[in-house]
Formats: structure tokens, C-alpha cells, sequence
């Protein structure tokens, strides 16, 4: 393996090499089949409902245009990964320029930001719909749901951009990044000089919109069971339309969570093989996108509906 702290800083144009799996021999052919059998499930799913809220009107409300970010999120995640990782099963293809390496892992950085921001709206939607529901469409109005939407992309973008803008200027000095997709450490890792203010902004910016979001969602739910709890000695029913306003999106966060907890487990414990753990490493960008249509399409009877009405013949 070439010597990633070498002195000399590499030439223009720079092209990485992925580490990538160790592929066993005549394996290849299968894991691409089923790497691209995962990304046209991920397309399908995803592609079908984004389209069906798009054109159904009846669907323009804050839930399912909100699920809709969600999934476009997901789209822009998967799309950053899997491509890349079908040419390396198939054709053992490894290298990526400077450019697309980049814009690999802004995306997929943004992907991991992006889905906790829209989550956060989200809950804050249900919250409104469940604790607020004589003024639900007085708060939530056309203006306010895409501003949070947009406030919701932008507190991805602003702080992954300025995250990727400590590339500028840092002379790197490897060439092979030790994953299977590139990530900002990753590339970051390979520089001449030690890089402190990314790895502290990186670590600080993560903890603070992730334990934000968290404690949103946790009010969020913790408000909507004590007004359920409430009122369901009134009504039963209250407490029935509360668990299924929520349950698909708290299935969906927890979800998230599982595999971002795999992640972090698995690299603290050396006897986990390198090639589970960048196996765990994709999970985040695989499952829950392939995941999200099917829970999503079972909790909603009108999403139900409105698929069959467009898809059928």
C-alpha cells in the first residue's frame, strides 16, 4: 500500500484509489447483481411515491410533502453511493478523480445531515397535527411548511459547504483512501499537514445539529404522548389517530439511528473484520432508503390509494 504520509504533495490532476471490499474470486458478478437489484429497489420505491405526491394534489399537505424531501434525501444518498460500488464489484474499478471524489462525499455528508433536519420538521408537523389540531392549519400554512423545508436543507448545505471549504489549499500527499466511498475524513486523512480545525468544526457541527434534532424530535414526542394520554380517557380513538400520525416516521428515525449506532459500534471493537465493518458503513445509505417507501406506503391509506389509482391500468 503507497505511503500516505509521504513529504511530496501529489500533482495535478489528482485521482484516489478506493480501498474498497475484498472481493473473494467469482463473487464479483453476484454482489453487483445485488448491489443493483438494491439501487432500482431504492429508485422504484422512492421514485414511485415522490411522483404520486408530486402529482397528486390531494397529497399536498405538510406530512407528505415533507415525506417527500425525505425520500428525495434518500435518492441523493444511494445515487452517491451505489453506482460507484456496482463498478467495483463488476469491473474492479477503485480509482475516482479529485472532482467526483468530492462531490461523492459532500453528498453523502449532506444525506446524513439532511435526513435528521427533515426528520426534525417532521416531528415538529406531528407535534403541531396532534397537541395543536384547532389551529394545525393556521401554523402550518403553505409559506411556513417551505421554509422549514428549506430551513431544513439549508442546515445540511451551509455546514457540510463549509466543512468542505477546509480542502482548499490543503496539499495532499496519498492517494488511497482506506473506505469504499469518499468521505471527508477520508480524503482529509490524506493531507501533508495535520488538519485540527476541520476535525474539531467536523466533530463540533455533527454533535450540535444531531442533539439539536434530537431534542426536538424527543419534545416533539414526549408532548404528543401526554396529550394522548390525556384526552384518550375522553376518547380512545384520540389515542389511535395519534399512534398512527407518528408511528411511520418514529419507525423511520429509529431506524436511522440502528444503523448509525451499527456504525460506530462496529469500529470500536478490532475483531470486527475490515470488511464487515465498510459493509456496516453502507447500511446507513442503503437500508433506510430501500426501507422508507414500503414503511411509508403501509402506514398511509390515502399514499395507498393514490399509487393504486395512478399505477394501475
Amino acid at each position: 500500500m503507497e505511503n500516505l504520509t509521504m513529504a511530496t504533495p501529489l500533482k495535478q490532476p489528482i485521482v484516489f484509489e478506493l480501498e474498497g471490499f475484498y472481493i473473494p474470486p467469482g463473487f464479483g458478478p453476484l454482489l453487483f447483481f445485488l448491489a443493483l437489484f438494491t439501487y432500482m429497489l431504492v429508485l422504484l420505491g422512492n421514485g414511485v411515491i415522490v411522483s404520486v405526491i408530486v402529482i397528486d394534489k390531494n397529497l399536498h399537505r405538510p406530512m407528505f410533502v415533507m415525506v417527500c424531501h425525505l425520500l428525495v434525501c434518500d435518492l441523493l444518498g444511494s445515487t452517491a453511493v451505489l453506482p460507484g460500488l456496482m463498478m467495483h464489484f463488476l469491473m474492479g474499478q477503485k480509482r475516482i478523480a479529485y472532482i467526483p471524489a468530492i462531490a461523492q462525499a459532500f453528498s453523502v455528508h449532506t444525506y446524513g445531515l439532511a435526513v435528521q433536519a427533515i426528520l426534525g420538521a417532521m416531528a415538529y408537523d406531528r407535534y403541531i397535527a396532534v397537541c395543536e389540531p384547532l389551529r394545525y392549519h393556521a401554523i402550518m400554512t403553505s409559506a411556513w411548511l417551505h421554509s422549514c423545508c428549506a430551513l431544513a436543507w439549508l442546515l445540511a448545505l451551509l455546514p457540510i459547504a463549509v466543512l468542505f471549504s477546509f480542502h482548499m489549499n490543503v496539499p495532499l500527499c496519498g492517494r488511497v483512501i482506506l473506505h469504499v466511498y469518499c468521505s471527508n475524513r477520508g480524503i482529509l486523512g490524506l493531507a501533508c499537514i495535520p488538519t485540527p480545525a476541520s476535525d474539531i468544526y467536523g466533530l463540533a457541527m455533527t454533535w450540535t445539529v444531531s442533539t439539536g434534532i434530537f431534542l426536538i424530535i424527543a419534545f416533539s414526542y414526549i408532548r404528543i404522548l401526554q396529550v394522548s394520554l390525556k384526552h384518550s380517557r375522553i376518547d380512545t380513538s384520540i389515542r389511535s389517530k395519534a399512534f398512527q400520525t407518528c408511528a411511520s416516521h418514529l419507525v423511520v428515525y429509529v431506524l436511522y439511528q440502528i444503523a448509525s449506532v451499527i456504525i460506530i459500534v462496529s469500529y470500536r471493537f478490532p475483531s470486527v473484520s475490515e470488511n464487515l465493518k465498510k459493509f456496516f458503513s453502507i447500511l446507513f445509505i442503503i437500508v433506510p432508503p430501500a426501507i422508507n417507501p414500503i414503511i411509508y406506503g403501509l402506514v398511509s391509506k390515502e399514499l395507498r390509494s393514490s399509487i393504486i389509482k395512478h399505477f394501475t391500468i
